[in-house]
């Protein structure tokens, strides 16, 4: 590792008035002529304490014996991504990036009470014809073997950007209802409350219709959680992957339907409107053959 890739190391998440401010300073801060991401390798130890994951599980459609949700790491891992998209050095301002793809792998089963150390930087650029995409990369390492392995892609909007092809999320085999679900007014408020990101397109009218969305929307990993949580086993997952694509924005209140392809190991799903005719997530549960044999 390099000097420049030395490790910063945070105890403590950010601040709602530090998210505030380095928001409002990244918007306002002039834009270097060829962008850039930052080299820096932010770190935090985290232990998987049974009341927030709890709250968490309850809040997403996770029944107690699926124990602690493969989704759980990447809300911890939210403030140190946090922390990079509002540093000086990035090239973008954090309001106004759209989260266009997840994917997740667990290499093993977490319990609580695991000590989990949590890293995350900026990976490469991606090319998409909306804009520049880019990915940021979070591993978790359990006694210094690496057990969870996240990659978002975010998009900022504007000229097609360089790199790679995004990600895309193909499929057509998510074609039968399994479950349908109705979305509170304060689902955003009370996800922002158990994850950390109080992103107020999620949490306020207000807040949402400043970045051109009639009224609040639901945050996108709360419905890959929603998701995997209702095609999950009923008992906690050894070794798995869930990759998502963020389709469509999800507004609330609202109603939508889980659509999902035949039970198997390998198994696509879309989360659609109230009628079915809009995805607005689409999304791959991969299982391994001991998890799936309890499905």
């Amino acid at each position: 590792m390099t000097a420049a890739e030395a490790i910063e190391r945070f105890d403590a998440p950010l601040s709602g008035a530090a998210v505030v401010g380095g928001a409002l300073r990244g918007m306002l801060r002039a834009r270097p002529a060829e962008a850039i991401l930052p080299r820096r390798v932010l770190q935090r130890d985290v232990t998987l304490e049974a009341g927030a994951v709890g709250a968490y599980a309850r809040l997403c459609g996770f029944a107690p014996e699926q124990g602690v949700p493969i989704t759980a790491p990447h809300i911890l891992a939210f403030p140190l991504q946090m922390r990079l998209m509002l540093g000086a050095d990035f090239p973008y301002p954090a309001m106004g990036l759209v989260h266009l793809h997840n994917r997740i792998r667990q290499h093993g089963r977490l319990n609580i009470g695991d000590r989990l150390t949590l890293t995350a930087k900026a990976g490469r650029f991606l090319a998409h014809d909306k804009g520049q995409a880019f990915t940021l990369e979070t591993t978790a390492t359990r006694d210094g073997a690496t057990v969870w392995q996240g990659t978002s892609v975010y998009l900022r909007l504007g000229r097609p950007g360089r790199g790679d092809p995004a990600p895309v999320l193909n499929g057509d085999a998510a074609d039968r209802l399994v479950g349908t679900w109705t979305l509170p007014a304060d689902l955003g408020r009370r996800y922002a409350r158990v994850s950390g990101d109080a992103n107020p397109i999620h949490t306020s009218a207000l807040g949402a219709r400043l970045f051109g969305f009639r009224r609040a929307i639901a945050h996108g990993m709360w419905t890959k959680a929603r998701a995997v949580a209702a095609l999950s086993p009923p008992a906690s997952l050894d070794a798995a992957e869930v990759e998502v694509a963020f389709r469509a924005p999800l507004f609330l209140p609202g109603q939508v339907g889980l659509y999902a392809g035949p039970a198997d190991d390998i198994r696509d799903f879309e989360v659609r409107d109230a009628a079915g005719a809009r995805a607005h997530l689409r999304g791959r549960l991969t299982l391994s053959p001991e998890d799936s044999l309890v499905c």
